[in-house]
């Protein structure tokens, strides 16, 4: 009886310890504040190579992305607080770099200054990231409007052919002295529309339908009629606007939230195979894209006639002319490239200006932001967030890829704007919604559900 009483009034082990998520916002906030040194360090030591003295503005320049930085976090730190902390602190560098590349080409080219207008949409691209972060409080949401998602999309695709085309290609509204490039914003509502559309249909996609080959499967009408139309309607973007680019983009797109989807890598070989046969035909029929297909075959060939290099054929001898760790910040001549300098060939200046190692961390800072959001839809469990973490990240990775294969030569080029990067009001803005949305999703997928919540209260 002793015994027994002793064994009951022994005391309890003591709880587990608490196992809770860290939030990681005072390493977002420490990341940002080196994401700001950087860019301020850069900006400094452009107006000095150009000048011999510190720029006068460089205070100003420091306070303002100081505050654009400052805002976001605090719109992150209330609204999103087990958000991803990279992926604020990587969006915030990358477009301290662009802001430093630009203004850097804009001292160059006296009489084609965008550092001003870079900045200022910029500005409005943290503004509408705050209001995302803010006001989005359920990725999940976004799952009702799909179809109007689509609609959107395709309208904003399609107004630009109305338009005179610029340098070739119809994918721009010029407008009473402003520009602006409808197709940025598609690609997020045209990933919106595929991860809510194969988040519903996943099942029928990976299992239905009648096998033609290995694990090859003829999909019913229903299911393969908008997987076609997706394909049909890539190509006819590529006639109609003459933009290799954008085609490739978010045809691209769809293939991998459908393997994402599947778990069948038929579908990739589907995808590459038409992907090549309606560039193959496009390319050969097409004289604007057919020209840049000539260009990446031969890009000295205009040299060998006695014209002088052409843009491709400088920007190879940029990337050339930085070796390993580049000319310096100022001390380049990728300015020669001509008008597409701050745009399609920025990453030609990095890559001279601060050599490979430079040019391999800006790929590396790409890298890591696009594998954060890959790590979100991962810990998603629902397959909508799922779907379009993964379209959302994907979105970036083949924008790099495209961009940086055709102005280095591995592809042909495209009229593509590198994220964050390039000069493009349209492409800033778009990528810090993208950023913003991701925000949301590794918030949701990071938050300790209820039940893990209780338990923890409950040890």
């Amino acid at each position: 009886m002793t015994a027994l009483t002793a064994k009951v009034t022994e005391p309890a082990p003591p709880p587990p310890p608490d196992a809770r998520t860290p939030k990681g916002r005072g390493i977002e906030l420490t990341l940002l504040a080196g994401a700001v040194l950087i860019s301020v360090l850069g900006h400094l030591y452009v107006g000095l190579a150009d000048t011999g003295h510190l720029p006068r503005p460089g205070g100003r320049y420091a306070a303002g992305l100081g505050a654009a930085a400052l805002l976001a976090h605090l719109a992150v730190r209330f609204r999103a607080s087990y958000a991803d902390p990279l992926l604020l602190p990587i969006a915030v560098l990358l477009n301290g770099l662009g802001l430093v590349l630009i203004q850097r080409l804009d001292l160059a080219t006296p009489g084609e200054s965008g550092a001003g207008d870079q900045l200022r949409w910029s500005a409005l691209g943290v503004v509408l990231f705050v209001l995302v972060v803010a006001g989005l409080r359920d990725h999940r949401a976004l799952q009702k409007y799909a179809y109007l998602s689509v609609a959107a999309a395709l309208a904003l695709m399609l107004v630009p052919v109305l338009f005179p085309a610029v340098n070739g290609a119809h994918i721009w509204i010029r407008f009473a002295g402003l520009s602006f490039q409808p197709g940025e914003f598609a690609k997020i509502l045209l990933a919106v529309f595929f991860a809510a559309y194969l988040a519903a249909n996943r099942t029928a996609l990976a299992l239905t339908g009648r096998r033609i080959f290995w694990k090859l499967r003829l999909l019913p009408g229903r299911v393969l009629g908008p997987i076609l139309a997706i394909w049909l309607l890539s190509v006819g973007v590529l006639v109609l606007e003459r933009d290799l680019g954008t085609s490739l983009l978010f045809f691209g797109l769809f293939v991998i939230m459908l393997f994402t989807a599947t778990g069948r890598i038929g579908w990739i070989a589907i995808g590459l195979v038409l992907a090549a046969l309606g560039a193959y035909a496009v390319g050969t029929l097409e004289p604007h894209v057919h020209g840049r297909v000539d260009d990446w075959l031969n890009p000295f060939a205009s040299i060998e006639r006695g014209e002088g290099p052409g843009q491709l054929a400088q920007s190879l001898f940029s990337f050339a002319a930085g070796g390993l760790l580049g000319a310096g910040l100022g001390h380049g001549q990728s300015f020669l490239i001509g008008f597409a300098a701050k745009s399609d060939f920025v990453l030609a200046t990095a890559g001279e200006e601060l050599g490979l190692v430079g040019l391999t961390a800006i790929l590396l800072l790409y890298g890591l932001l696009v594998s954060r959001g890959f790590r979100a839809g991962l810990a998603l469990r629902d397959p909508f967030g799922r779907l379009l973490a993964t379209g959302l990240a994907s979105i970036i990775a083949l924008q790099v890829f495209v961009i940086a294969g055709g102005v280095t030569g591995l592809i042909p080029l495209t009229g593509m704007a590198m994220p964050f990067l390039a000069q493009g009001g349209s492409s800033v803005v778009t990528n810090w919604i993208i950023v913003a949305l991701l925000v949301r999703l590794s918030d949701n997928a990071r938050r300790p559900r209820p039940a893990e919540s209780a338990g923890e209260g409950a040890g």
